[in-house]
């Protein structure tokens, strides 16, 4: 297992870590859930860039490291619903442009042809990871709504972008 796979697999160990904190009542358990979602987040930027640098690119990791990222923000944005932080509509979007945008994935692959990950998308993951940050910092109704907001926005341009890019890799006919 190359070093950017191993950093993929790192994120994925840290998650039930990052769980147990936040519902584990000792003190500074916030700080310490903080402490790893960002150590979390940051292997997702660092395994990306050792992939490409290093010409580490491998099946594994194009399969895994979407879902890796996918897995520690469900985890997160799911507590955020549990502790009513977070309308489950909201989560719902994210959950359903996430669904969405595999299957559009997969039926390129299909179709011979690769979806590359989109800038938007991007933007919507990086958003989103700072939004859970500043969530886990600060229990504030108005930073709670305005990253709602942000979130679902950036989830919904995102997949409104993967959609209309890459329309014809759906094949109406046969649906």
């Amino acid at each position: 297992m190359n070093t950017a796979n191993k950093l993929t697999m790192l994120r994925v160990v840290l998650i039930p870590v990052f769980l147990i904190l936040l519902y584990w009542d000792v003190p500074f358990h916030m700080l310490y859930a903080l402490v790893i979602f960002i150590l979390a987040s940051v292997t997702d930027f660092v395994d990306g860039y050792v992939a490409r640098h290093y010409n580490q690119i491998t099946d594994f990791g194009k399969f895994m490291d979407p879902l890796a990222d996918k897995m520690l923000v469900m985890a997160a944005l799911l507590w955020f619903v549990q502790m009513g932080r977070l309308p489950a509509w909201a989560m719902l979007i994210v959950i359903v442009r996430e669904f969405a945008v595999t299957a559009l994935r997969l039926m390129a692959v299909e179709r011979g042809r690769v979806i590359a990950a989109a800038w938007s998308g991007k933007v919507k993951t990086a958003s989103t990871m700072v939004c859970i940050c500043l969530m886990l910092v600060f229990d504030e109704n108005w930073l709670d709504m305005a990253c709602m907001v942000l979130i679902v926005a950036t989830t919904v341009y995102s997949g409104a972008e993967y959609f209309l890019k890459n329309r014809d890799v759906i094949d109406w006919k046969h649906m």
